[in-house]
């Protein structure tokens, strides 16, 4: 047996472990699409994952049975415009703590550092005080400020910071000697540079706003306000169980963005993690 005959039974052997190492994972995701094209006794009634019968009407009935299109929405703009304010000010507060040298900065890193590892649960109740006295309660502001403000974005503001300690600094001295004020070497050299990291809080900061579960839970009561994952909790009968042929419908509707965004990103995911750790 030749060398590049074993070459090509080593890769075989290893996509074929691959793929059974897979089946664990992929199987609830085939189940859920199989579940969605079922009726609601069907769902259980056998564990194959061809339909019988296949029930195309379950995705309309999700659009009849609640505003599933404007809560779709809701989602959709909640995480694009936190997705926004959080890359405007974690990479101007990373630049800050990256370059900047001022009294105070290595206590305030050691703060949102030690946020990072504070449970929302322990802030809920706090947040929720907060919120009433704002007059915010049943409003998507507390869906916005608070994951801006929070976790994610101190989060984002670290991985900025650790992204920036690895930029030449000869390149902004560079800017300094051409006339650029700090500002402007943060934004025509620091700024173009970190796309890569951009991207990638960009990414993580939008899964996390679409995943949001507790906070909508806690501060949204309105059925036109409620964001995707309330919406799923929503689909039962006037008993209070589970419709779950809509359930595992409006899932399989509300797990596409997330597919798109990992399939067309998941690069910059992983390259944003190795290099957040390059320095710092």
């Amino acid at each position: 047996m030749n060398y590049r005959t074993q070459q090509k039974i080593t890769r075989i052997c290893w996509i074929v472990g691959l793929c059974a190492l897979a089946i664990p994972f992929v199987f609830p995701f085939l189940w859920m699409l199989s579940g969605a094209l079922k009726g609601q006794t069907d769902v259980f009634a056998s564990s194959s994952l061809v339909p019988a019968k296949i029930h195309w009407s379950n995705f309309s009935e999700v659009f009849a049975y609640q505003p599933f299109a404007r809560q779709y929405f809701n989602s959709l703009y909640i995480a694009i415009v936190v997705t926004i304010a959080t890359l405007f000010i974690s990479s101007m507060a990373g630049y800050a703590l990256a370059r900047l040298r001022f009294g105070g900065s290595a206590f305030i890193l050691l703060v949102l550092v030690s946020a990072l590892m504070m449970p929302e649960e322990v802030t809920i109740i706090p947040n929720f005080f907060l919120m009433k006295e704002l007059g915010l309660m049943n409003s998507h502001m507390p869906l916005i400020l608070l994951p801006l403000f929070g976790s994610q974005g101190v989060m984002a503001t670290f991985l900025m910071r650790q992204y920036f300690l690895a930029l030449p600094k000869e390149l902004e001295e560079a800017g300094r000697m051409d006339g650029l004020s700090r500002f402007g070497v943060y934004f025509k050299i620091a700024l173009p540079l970190s796309k890569p990291a951009l991207s990638a809080v960009g990414i993580i900061t939008f899964l996390f706003s679409w995943n949001l579960f507790l906070e909508p839970l806690v501060f949204v009561n309105d059925i036109e306000l409620f964001t995707l994952p309330l919406a799923l909790a929503n689909f039962t009968d006037t008993y209070g169980l589970p419709l779950w042929h809509l359930q595992l419908a409006a899932t399989a509707l509300a797990v596409i963005p997330m597919l798109i965004v990992y399939v067309l990103a998941q690069r910059q995911i992983v390259e944003s993690f190795a290099m957040s750790g390059v320095k710092g």
